[in-house]
């Protein structure tokens, strides 16, 4: 009798133990790198596109994204983006600024929903030449009735016209 006693305890134990709460995660967006802007080299204003006149040059590595939601309903969505980053010969001191952005789009890219810019101030060590920075966490809000899933975030550097077709001419590298 004892025994069927521990058993129907330890079942009691076992079933209070089986009611954990399942972790819902947050939707998030397709976060991606828009390829014609995924590199920028500046120059020298008013220099030729050469090597001695270049100011910095930039490039998309990657980009790190989290989702979480917020209190009063909606989801949080945080991008950081990863780039490479080589100082050129012309920069002055030891710091460069390059200009970025985020864009929400619809699922199907044919409206834009919001547009944020964003900065990269760079700071170089000593002689250093070429480093890999990561942003400081851009912050978008998804308002409740607004699915992230159902949204694209594109990244780029902020370009120019004449940037913009140097990368279009060149192609990705």
């Amino acid at each position: 009798m004892w025994r069927f006693g521990v058993l129907v305890f330890a079942a009691l134990v076992a079933a209070c133990g089986s009611s954990t709460k399942e972790t819902v995660l947050a939707p998030c967006p397709m976060v991606t790198i828009l390829a014609d802007g995924a590199d920028v080299t500046r120059y020298r204003p008013g220099a030729p596109a050469d090597l001695a006149a270049m100011v910095v040059d930039g490039r998309m590595a990657g980009v790190g994204v989290t989702c979480d939601y917020v209190r009063g309903g909606g989801v949080e969505v945080k991008i950081a983006a990863i780039m490479d980053v080589e100082r050129g010969p012309a920069t002055l001191g030891n710091r460069a600024e390059l200009p970025w952005f985020l864009a929400v789009t619809s699922g199907d890219d044919s409206q834009l929903v919001q547009r944020k810019e964003a900065l990269l101030l760079v700071n170089f060590e000593g002689n250093q030449t070429r480093a890999r920075f990561t942003t400081a966490p851009e912050s978008i809000l998804f308002r409740s009735g607004r699915n992230p899933a159902e949204h694209r975030v594109r990244i780029s550097f902020a370009l120019t016209a004449e940037e913009l077709e140097r990368n279009r001419r060149r192609g990705p590298r």
